[in-house]
């Protein structure tokens, strides 16, 4: 049976925001006196992609310290070195955690600290991609890239763009601009497209946001044109097979096209998205993946060196992970 966390692999498609553990989060409401929204086994309850992100809201809007925020970066990190990950890209959207509005140099910094502090300790390197929301003006998002380009933390490797695409409506024209002065401050983009929304979605990504990687991007599938041209310009795809389904965008994952965009040549990595909120791991979704889609060995090392590829990893970690997959047998 193969090992899966022993996979060398990264993580590209993941948020801070959904890898929070219930008692973390109880804990968070008796230091400030808050009412849990429900019961604990119900706590992270929600029922479509809105509820779900109402719920994250809530959830991140306990966290109100610098420990809090630096201990969640640490635990993130060891969920990584459990599932076997060698290097994320962690996505945080500060319009989750009301406390932090305001102060979004201070949150880079408390997470700065847990992920230094886990990596002194042995666990995996993070990248941090900060997120806007589909639902924010052209200017909120502008002033989000200039406080970036200003601050030019070493931990923030990405402008990222995240939230209900169906809800929205069509966004690529407002965050046009942003994503263009991301791009001339040296930040990598990578853009959530295709889940809520159908393959326009992935279109606008490339064509006016100017994405090096998609986040999800599966419905991109229903245009043989615009898989042509994920194909041919190997803009890799960070999808979340067990989200997915999850949240309805697929009835199964048999029907799930992951494996359809893969053999048309587009570049595809596995991802979990929200692990803790939906259940699941790394190594669960690849096991899935691979017993539905009959994937041998050598395709699994090729899928784990294309989440190698697709990372924001400087160039020192790639090479070292990709020389241990190169030996990594199934």
């Amino acid at each position: 049976m193969t090992d899966y966390v022993a996979l060398p692999k990264a993580e590209v498609h993941i948020h801070i925001e959904g890898c929070f553990e219930a008692d973390d989060v109880i804990s968070n409401c008796e230091q400030a006196g808050i009412l849990l929204r429900a019961p604990r086994d119900r706590l992270f309850e929600a029922h479509d992609l809105k509820s779900f992100l109402e719920m994250l809201d809530w959830v991140c809007g306990t966290f109100r310290t610098r420990e809090q925020l630096a201990v969640a970066a640490y635990k993130f990190a060891a969920r990584m070195a459990r599932s076997g990950v060698r290097y994320a890209d962690a996505i945080v959207n500060p319009t989750h955690w009301p406390h932090w509005h305001r102060n979004i140099p201070g949150m880079i910094d408390a997470f700065d600290a847990g992920f230094a502090a886990a990596e002194q300790d042995g666990y995996p390197p993070v990248g941090l991609c900060v997120s806007l929301l589909r639902t924010q003006s052209a200017e909120d998002a502008i002033e989000l890239v200039e406080l970036l380009s200003r601050i030019r933390h070493r931990r923030v490797v990405a402008l990222s763009i995240d939230g209900n695409e169906a809800a929205a409506g069509r966004t690529g024209p407002r965050f046009a601009e942003a994503f263009r002065r991301a791009a001339a401050a040296g930040l990598r983009r990578t853009v959530h497209a295709g889940e809520s929304s159908g393959p326009e979605g992935v279109r606008d990504a490339i064509e006016l946001l100017g994405a090096d990687r998609i986040d999800h991007g599966v419905r991109a599938i229903e245009e043989p044109a615009l898989v042509e041209l994920l194909a041919q310009r190997k803009i890799p795809l960070g999808i979340c097979p067990i989200s997915n389904i999850a949240l309805g965008v697929y009835p199964s994952l048999a029907e799930h096209p992951i494996d359809a965009l893969r053999k048309a040549g587009v570049p595809v990595s596995i991802n979990t998205d929200d692990p803790a909120l939906l259940d699941t791991t790394l190594e669960a979704s690849y096991a899935a993946c691979a017993e539905t889609f009959a994937w041998d060995g050598e395709t699994i090392r090729q899928l784990a060196a294309t989440s190698v590829h697709a990372s924001y990893a400087d160039t020192g970690v790639k090479a070292r992970i990709l020389a241990d997959l190169a030996v990594w047998q199934a």
